[in-house]
């Protein structure tokens, strides 16, 4: 049974997608000197948010997902960002490979919320690959072995990183999800004053709210 070791040697952003994504190129070892004819991988990905430290500013913009800072001794837990797929053509001793990682910019999706609401600095992830590992035994007959979940691997996300992809996909624009019937409303206030977009007619309404307390 070959025994596998998986890193991270870089991540960049996904210049020619049809929506935001990051690449991942992750490097495969082969510790075993089995000849690997393919390898059919589920790769999980999670922030791991209690390996960094927070700036004052980003407690406040985290509260959403971690409650107030003197409780996140308790509450900075690991989550799932997104589980990705991945085939490996054959190779022997090692070998590099793609993992295509897509990334929402809708503010209900926890990862999206983390990741808006750093500054800068690094974003703490772990890799837990399983699935399937077909090889050639000593007699050259083909094997096939299952890939468990503690086969995994550690890597430090720069923000930025996250920043340039969501500038180069959305440049100065936010996606804001709102209900059918908000949306008919705000329509409707963009016709009656004649207004070019929806995004200024809710600048209108915005402009119209500063300095009056909310009921």
């Amino acid at each position: 049974m070959p025994e596998l070791d998986f890193s991270v040697a870089d991540v960049e952003v996904e210049r020619y997608a049809v929506s935001p994504a990051l690449r991942f190129h992750v490097v495969a070892a082969n510790r075993s000197g089995v000849a690997i004819e393919n390898l059919a991988l589920q790769c999980q990905l999670r922030i791991e948010p209690g390996r960094r430290t927070y700036h004052e500013g980003e407690h406040e913009r985290l509260r959403d997902l971690f409650g107030d800072a003197p409780r996140w001794g308790k509450t900075l837990k690991s989550f799932l960002w997104a589980i990705v797929p991945a085939s490996v053509p054959v190779f022997a001793e090692s070998t590099v490979f793609d993992l295509v990682v897509p990334c929402s910019f809708d503010f209900n999706v926890a990862a999206t919320k983390y990741f808006h609401g750093l500054k800068d600095g690094e974003v703490p992830l772990t890799l837990l690959f399983s699935g399937s590992v077909f090889y050639r035994d000593s007699n050259d007959r083909l094997q096939i072995g299952q890939i468990p979940w503690s086969n995994e691997a550690r890597h430090r996300l720069p923000v930025r990183l996250w920043q340039e992809m969501f500038d180069r996909y959305y440049p100065d624009a936010v996606w804001l999800q709102v209900g059918r019937d908000t949306f008919e409303k705000l329509d409707l206030l963009k016709q009656q004053n004649g207004l070019p977009s929806l995004e200024h007619a809710l600048g209108h309404l915005l402009d119209g709210a500063v300095g009056r307390p909310m009921s």
